[in-house]
């Protein structure tokens, strides 16, 4: 039966979003986990970076990965 129905579930979704971009109104709400400070993106890089804490968190498929772990640490 869900055959006759189309595309849906994770599916529908993987066709439709193949590389979703970061949505920027998050950066009202989001802070560096470190220092609770602002972020700023870095579209091109695909980062939010954190100034602060010298530490730019990487977003994959449009999530933004804020753990230390997986930051890369800034260039002086």
């Amino acid at each position: 039966m869900a055959e006759t129905q189309g595309k849906t579930g994770a599916e529908g979704q993987h066709a439709s979003t193949q590389n979703p971009s970061f949505d920027t109104t998050l950066l009202k709400i989001l802070a560096c986990p470190l220092t609770k400070t602002p972020l700023k993106y870095d579209e091109a890089a695909q980062e939010l970076i954190s100034e602060s804490a010298e530490l730019a968190y990487p977003i994959q498929n449009g999530i933004p990965i804020l753990l230390k772990e997986e930051a890369r640490v800034l260039e002086k």
